[in-house]
């Protein structure tokens, strides 16, 4: 079987749209088209993250760029921050209009000079290199050059939108449409300076902008809650109009998952109740249908964990793997206590139904799981007796739980979603297997020629030369990849498979960071444990970071009082390294 990956590219033509877009983007170009004589406009696309905006605003660029009276342009402000997105917003409107426009343009400046500036700044027009580009950084520079010029500035462009707009031959003028995608992806300062770009000095005649964002991610609740309200009055003055993308239907998004299983060679194994799973279960998300087919596709020819399985099975999985990340995390991650964590997300379930209606008088079965749950955590259940004593027991409970459980518990989605997986036959051995071979894929570094693992880059740079660290895990090959990460960066990591390793480091070594797991063998304290022995001792006040499979409240009430952190995210974990080991160089040359 050929597999092939999808990219996630906005569509730029009717050969590549899959949802008929086409049509929507037929109707705005067209309304866009005539409604040129009532510019300056701004219209959003209004749609969710991965719902198809980009792809829609290319669609309509492609449309307009039939009509001889349009140009376009398109401007990402994901690529610009803060001042710069003013600037790098204006230069592309003003890199659309033609050499002779912006000549008498940047020639009407100097002549506002006084006589000596005047001539200086003519006789530099005249030197201006003949290309577009020369000319839009001269007039910028004339026009930014203080705040006076900017106070100007919109009469400046105005004139020469108008100008532009009306010197050909198009009735009622050319329309010039400006394409802003990504807004909603930005930090407020650059969303205030592409707003303030738009309405303050873009406002002009032959003007219309496109704007590409989630509205609601920009609202008092999202990027801009900090607003004053003269702020937020401003905001609501953008945008004149707003086509909220629809969500696909139930049957466009079908299609849409088997044009794309087509495309990607995985047809053959999607049958129509797995194309209607992964349509449903990805909220007729573009995007993340495109995520899941890509990673159906690389875990079904790349590993061979698959290779037997169910195709149904595996794509259950890889749909908690995209949708739920941080359960599917805990799943792999294993523990021998607790090794089946799906297992006993459900059993939980049946606790929490048990342990939470007093008033309700349990089934035997029932409450064998839920006095089990509560037992294999190794707490007292309540007398089936006392009712009263039920909830209590439940809070208990939920403290040795992973933090995540009671709100997935109320997720109907996610508990059909795994309840269907774990009735498929060979799935709990299916996620046996995963688990078992979850870490080796860190185990290429180790012995390799570390200078090439990137494909021959350069080392990267060493922040954390002379630091030292101590990572105790009787694990210590599932840290290989983050081990050499550290070291990479000029860290000396020493690691420990047990408590009395980790002691025989910390005498005559100085220790910047500790890292740990929290359980080993069967002592699911172990971590703890030896942390409040070396706090009380002195033998280590340091910074301690816990990396483990599973965060519950009672770890986290522990990770507080012995000052640690804990996190289950390699990537958290990196972020928590780098805010430790960064100061160390410094702190060291202090010291």
């Amino acid at each position: 079987m050929a597999f092939s990956l999808l990219n996630d590219e906005p569509v730029t033509g009717a050969d590549a749209d899959l949802l008929g877009t086409g049509r929507a983007a037929r109707e705005l170009a067209r309304l866009l088209h005539d409604s040129r004589a009532a510019t300056p406009f701004t219209l959003a696309v209004d749609a969710g993250w991965g719902m198809g905006k980009s792809s829609l605003m290319r669609l309509i660029d492609a449309e307009l760029r039939q009509h001889e009276d349009v140009a376009t342009v398109w401007y990402n402000a994901w690529t610009s921050t803060g001042a710069d997105a003013l600037e790098g917003l204006i230069k592309s409107v003003l890199l659309r209009f033609d050499r002779r426009v912006l000549r008498r343009a940047l020639n009407r400046l100097s002549e506002r000079r006084t006589l000596v500036t005047a001539v200086r700044a003519a006789a530099t027009a005249a030197a201006v290199p003949l290309g577009v580009a020369g000319l839009v950084d001269r007039l910028w520079q004339q026009l930014s050059v203080d705040a006076a010029s900017r106070n100007a500035m919109r009469d400046t462009l105005r004139q020469l939108a108008t100008e532009w707009a009306e010197s050909a031959q198009h009735g009622p003028r050319r329309l010039l449409v400006v394409f802003i995608d990504d807004l909603d992806r930005c930090a407020q300062e650059t969303v205030l300076a592409v707003c303030e770009a738009v309405k303050v000095y873009l406002d002009v005649p032959g003007l219309a902008f496109v704007v590409g964002c989630d509205r609601s991610a920009l609202g008092d609740s999202g990027l801009l809650r900090d607003l004053s309200p003269a702020g937020s009055a401003f905001m609501e003055k953008i945008f004149q109009t707003s086509y909220r993308l629809p969500v696909p239907s139930a049957d466009d998004i079908a299609g849409y998952v088997r044009r794309c299983a087509v495309r990607s060679g995985l047809r053959e194994l999607l049958d129509e109740d797995l194309v209607r799973l992964i349509a449903d279960r990805c909220a007729r998300n573009p995007r993340r249908i495109k995520r899941l087919i890509n990673g159906f596709g690389l875990e079904y020819g790349l590993n061979p964990v698959w290779y037997e399985a169910d195709p149904e099975a595996v794509v259950r999985t890889l749909l908690l793997q995209h949708l739920y990340a941080d359960f599917y995390r805990t799943l792999l991650a294993g523990d021998l206590n607790h090794p089946d964590a799906a297992r006993e997300f459900l059993d939980y379930r049946t606790a929490r139904r048990v342990l939470s209606s007093p008033s309700a008088a349990p089934g035997p079965e029932d409450w064998r799981v839920a006095v089990s749950c509560v037992t294999g955590h190794g707490l007292t259940p309540p007398p089936r007796d006392r009712p009263e004593e039920w909830e209590t027991a439940l809070a208990r409970l939920e403290e040795y739980l992973p933090t995540d459980f009671p709100v997935l518990e109320r997720d109907r989605n996610f508990v059909t979603l795994l309840q269907e997986l774990m009735d498929l036959a060979g799935a709990a051995e299916l996620l046996r297997r995963l688990r078992d071979g979850a870490a080796p894929v860190t185990a290429v570094y180790p012995g390799a020629d570390r200078s090439a693992v990137d494909g021959g880059s350069p080392a990267p740079p060493t922040p954390y030369t002379g630091a030292q660290v101590l990572w105790v895990d009787d694990h210590p090959g599932n840290n290989d990849l983050e081990v050499w990460r550290m070291e990479s960066r000029g860290a000396r990591v020493w690691r420990a498979t047990d408590a009395r390793d980790a002691e025989r480091v910390l005498v005559g070594n100085r220790i910047d960071l500790l890292l740990s797991d929290v359980g080993r063998g069967w002592d699911g304290d172990a971590g703890f444990a030896a942390l409040r022995r070396w706090r009380d001792s002195g033998r280590y006040e340091g910074p301690a970071v816990f990396f483990t499979g599973r965060i519950t409240p009672n770890r986290l009430e522990r990770c507080n009082g012995l000052g640690a952190r804990i996190t289950t995210s390699p990537a958290e974990l990196t972020r928590l390294v780098d805010a430790v080991l960064r100061e160390v160089p410094a702190a060291r040359a202090d010291g």
